[in-house]
């Protein structure tokens, strides 16, 4: 199996048909009303994602007046972590209430697609669905009280006021995806640090 590399600065959305939460499948056609649009690599378990899920939240909330949309897709194996499965989306998102669309991508192909590293990864895109930033959220997702820099909302800020990403690459920090038919800490080959 053959991995693609994350996608670079400047790289298109890759498309997709994804099943999410609400019922709904969605492609990259029902988000063209988006001005900017946020795609980030989750799930239900990961200790780096719940950490800073309510910051990730407070950010999307404060940009969905200005076109902003967000999806969460958990890509993760529900053979190496059962509580992963779409039903534990589902009785998650029921109880969260998260303000973007929870897709389940359980053959990965989207992930390969993306070049998910982590579990949270972020990926922004502008109007164009090009990739102008690509990274983590915050710099400290697992406890947020820690936290010094929210990469994400910073280059939300830049792209709203019409200003390129000062900081485009970051690294990801969180828990690896997790391949199914690999052991829980295996990652691709060819994955690296982005920066």
């Amino acid at each position: 199996m053959i991995m693609a590399f994350t996608l670079k600065i400047g790289d298109r959305a890759p498309d997709f048909a994804l099943p999410a939460t609400d019922g709904k499948t969605y492609r990259l056609a029902d988000f063209s009303d988006a001005r900017v649009w946020v795609v980030f690599f989750t799930c239900n378990h990961c200790p780096y994602v719940t950490g800073s899920d309510e910051v990730t939240r407070a950010t999307a909330d404060r940009f969905k007046d200005r076109g902003v949309f967000f999806i969460g897709i958990n890509s993760n194996s529900q053979n190496t972590y059962p509580e992963d499965d779409f039903d534990h989306m589902m009785a998650r998102m029921k109880i969260q209430r998260f303000p973007w669309v929870y897709a389940r991508d359980k053959t990965q192909d989207v992930a390969r697609a993306y070049g998910a590293l982590r579990t949270p990864h972020f990926y922004v895109f502008d109007q164009n669905r090009l990739l102008v930033y690509t990274g983590r959220g915050v710099d400290q997702p697992r406890d947020t009280s820690k936290m010094t820099v929210n990469n994400l909302q910073l280059a939300l800020a830049e792209i709203a006021e019409g200003r390129p990403v000062s900081v485009p690459v970051t690294n990801p920090i969180g828990c690896n995806v997790k391949w199914d038919g690999q052991d829980a800490h295996w990652m691709p080959p060819d994955a690296c640090d982005l920066v």
